[in-house]
């Protein structure tokens, strides 16, 4: 599986507040309308920059801390981002969004900046920058979250062939 597209940057520590603010928990629950909240408590120009099935998310240290919000991944993945590489991922929030569809990858993300076309390729195990001619390496992700990925997460996974191969 490989994915292309554009770096948006962020710093370290964004929780799952900065991602989608908790004063919309309860007021809005349409994910479409949820999405054009992200990031607005830290950025309020962030959704502008998001060109949907082009964006990927490059941040640093602990990203997805904070409560185990599922709606933090569901924006992002809704918003039209197609990934997120950080340094570190909270584990809640990790396991959340593999469980939607939404791809992580760790890495060191320092020499990556904002709008710099990424190509991320899952299978052997590398993160291209095609803007500045860096490889970073990965690990490989195994075939089985790839056809999690792949189906749009878990469940949809689990609808299509009717049980859990691992």
């Amino acid at each position: 599986m490989i994915l292309k597209a554009k770096a948006i940057k962020l710093g370290d520590n964004i929780n799952t507040d900065f991602i989608i603010s908790g004063r919309y928990k309860f007021s809005i629950t349409d994910m479409k309308e949820l999405a054009k909240h992200i990031m607005e408590d830290i950025d309020p120009g962030f959704p502008a920059k998001i060109e949907p099935g082009n964006s990927v998310i490059v941040a640093g240290k602990n990203f997805g801390m904070g409560s185990s919000r599922e709606q933090a991944p569901l924006v992002i993945k809704e918003a039209g981002i197609v990934a997120c590489l950080a340094q570190s991922f909270a584990r809640i929030f990790y396991r959340n969004s593999f469980n939607i569809g939404l791809p992580l990858v760790e890495l060191d993300t320092e020499k990556i900046d904002e709008g710099d076309l990424l190509e991320i390729d899952f299978d052997h195990g590398a993160v291209k920058n095609l803007t500045k001619g860096n490889e970073f390496k990965i690990s490989p992700l195994p075939a089985f979250m790839q056809s999690f990925l792949q189906e749009g997460g878990v469940i949809n996974y689990i609808k299509k062939h009717k049980e859990l191969k691992v």
